[in-house]
């Protein structure tokens, strides 16, 4: 099956600018990433060091309420558009945006110098509580613990959440565990475990102060 994807790194420094000032500003951690298959194709602009504004347009009305929901709640300004094979179902949707925002992250991380690299984060929504643990540490691993007994939020599948961490973790090169501590309705169930997603990526891709290269013996993260 053809499978082409493509990765734009975008230098958003102004010229105007005073030499001074180019030569101290932080390099702005950003990446925008293209991929089409004969099944989807989706787009992701994304920046870490946003207030977070986020835009999704997936198709799958659930997915962009949940990404929309992870920019505002990391702090990432985040642009989604994605258009794919619905008539079938929104698998090779839901799991190409997750592959694709994977990508981003890890472009936009670079060799992953200066990050923090651990997060962790615990987020309540009413009765449901989830808590995400990230390490980027250039392996990936999914540790997904979230049981929701109900098979769709409105017409979502449930199951969907579980392929689109997965395919995030792969591409991004991070071990992430996902815990669900307890919860009832799907909803909350799924929007708690975004959430601590975004709360746990925040703090993992934070820049360190008093790191110099990356937060590894072994000298590299990638």
């Amino acid at each position: 099956m053809p499978n082409k994807s493509k990765t734009v790194l975008r230098d958003t420094s102004k010229t105007a600018r005073p030499r001074a000032a180019v030569e101290t500003a932080a390099p702005r951690r950003s990446a925008a990433v293209e991929r089409k298959t004969r099944e989807t194709s989706v787009s992701v602009d994304l920046a870490l060091d946003g207030s977070g504004r986020g835009e999704a347009r997936t198709g799958v009305p659930f997915l962009d309420h949940m990404l929309e929901s992870f920019a505002r709640h990391g702090f990432f300004d985040l642009t989604i558009k994605a258009a794919g094979d619905l008539h079938i179902d929104d698998h090779h949707t839901v799991e190409d945006v997750g592959i694709v925002l994977g990508r981003a992250f890890r472009e936009a991380l670079g060799d992953r110098s200066g990050i923090q690299r651990f997060g962790e984060a615990s987020v309540p929504l009413d009765e449901a509580v989830c808590t995400a643990i990230v390490d980027i540490s250039g392996r990936s691993y999914l540790g997904y613990n979230v049981q929701i007994s109900q098979e769709r939020v409105g017409n979502f599948q449930t199951e969907l959440v579980h392929d689109f961490m997965k395919a995030m973790t792969d591409e991004v090169g991070m071990n992430l565990h996902l815990n669900l501590i307890s919860g009832r309705n799907p909803h909350h169930i799924i929007e708690a475990t975004f959430k601590a997603l975004a709360r746990a990526m925040d703090h993992a891709t934070q820049l360190e102060p008093r790191l110099k290269g990356v937060l590894s013996t072994k000298g590299t993260l990638t």
